[in-house]
């Protein structure tokens, strides 16, 4: 065993986290949807969501079996929702080709949609104790630090010299727990902020450390300003305590989650309020602005609301009327969910 396993095992065994949920047992279902769940979300995050999700689908085929809008539903506030697709259309795959469980083969698993290498090495060696590495970005952080490498590690020549290094630390046994200890350490001594390398157990050999490099490594992405977009969100409410919501096109952000009717400019949203609810345009709800910054674009929110007497006309796949106090049975982008949360029915 390489003398970094061995460190970040004996640290892992007195400091590590060893009470996640995802730990007991570690099945191949329990540790890809924890995975998933992890990518780009904090453990203390994800906990609350995941023991939900696993209540009301506690099995593969079960996920399989569940319709699109329960999945959105349990997902809903986690965000980066192609995940959930992709959990669901992955599951339905295994059930079709794979007997209902996830293959044990790490080009089998990499095949289903959303698992990449990382996430099949999770799976293979916490739930299976198999020696596979993986690379997610608290590893990638202590690889480049640990090793003094420079360069973006999401770079390909970069990367490819990471996974060479993450594969040769491998030790042969303990695998499920040297996957969590590299994790746990990343994220909770070698962090991108503050790390606390006073407390590292690797300072010894640590390169970054060593050149005063920690703050530097890894480097950042080559940036470019984000871009701007703008859109109207329109909230129509009935007497009843109904909202109208629209479901989002099959592609881009959102993608099959309920959210407000939108518009690109107030001639479009004047002729759909006109179409499906008969409001005045003219004389809209005062509604505050919202700013919704995703990785590749920041997109400012006009929402535009009106009360109607009655529910309007439009109900049909893409459009519906639904009670306030049922909107947890659908998935709703997260500032939507806030919008329609501050406001009473």
């Amino acid at each position: 065993m390489s003398e970094f396993a061995a460190t970040l095992l004996d640290w892992f065994d007195r400091d590590g986290r060893h009470d996640l949920p995802w730990q007991h047992p570690r099945t191949p279902y329990r540790v890809w949807l924890s995975e998933i769940m992890l990518q780009q979300t904090q453990v203390q995050t994800v906990i609350p969501y995941y023991a939900r999700f696993l209540d009301a689908l506690p099995t593969l085929p079960d996920l399989a079996a569940a319709d699109t809008d329960k999945v959105h539903a349990l997902w809903a506030g986690l965000g980066y929702y192609a995940r959930a697709r992709n959990l669901h259309k992955a599951a339905q795959v295994c059930v079709e080709k794979h007997g209902g469980d996830l293959p044990r083969e790490l080009d089998e698993l990499i095949a289903l949609p959303g698992i990449g290498r990382s996430t099949a090495g999770a799976i293979l060696a916490q739930a299976h104790g198999l020696r596979f590495a993986i690379l997610d970005g608290n590893v990638k952080r202590t690889l480049c630090r640990f090793h003094g490498i420079g360069g973006w590690p999401g770079g390909s020549a970069v990367e490819k010299q990471l996974w060479t290094i993450a594969e040769n630390h491998l030790p042969q046994a303990r695998l499920a727990d040297y996957t969590q200890a590299i994790m746990d350490f990343g994220a909770t001594l070698c962090t991108r902020h503050d790390p606390a390398c006073v407390l590292c157990p690797l300072q010894q050999g640590c390169v970054a450390r060593r050149e005063g490099l920690v703050e530097q490594l890894p480097e950042a992405k080559p940036g470019k300003p984000l871009p701007e977009r703008r859109t109207l969100m329109l909230l129509l409410r009935d007497s009843r305590g109904h909202v109208l919501l629209a479901r989002r096109p099959s592609t881009g952000v959102w993608s099959g989650l309920w959210s407000l009717p939108e518009a690109s400019d107030h001639d479009e949203a004047r002729a759909f309020v006109a179409r499906h609810a008969g409001a005045d345009f003219d004389t809209p709800d005062a509604l505050p602005l919202i700013e919704h910054t995703f990785s590749h674009y920041r997109l400012h929110i006009e929402p535009l609301g009106w009360r109607i007497a009655d529910t309007g006309t439009a109900q049909h796949d893409d459009l519906r009327w639904q009670p306030f106090d049922q909107l947890a049975d659908v998935g709703l982008p997260a500032p939507v969910k806030k919008l329609l949360g501050s406001l009473t029915p």
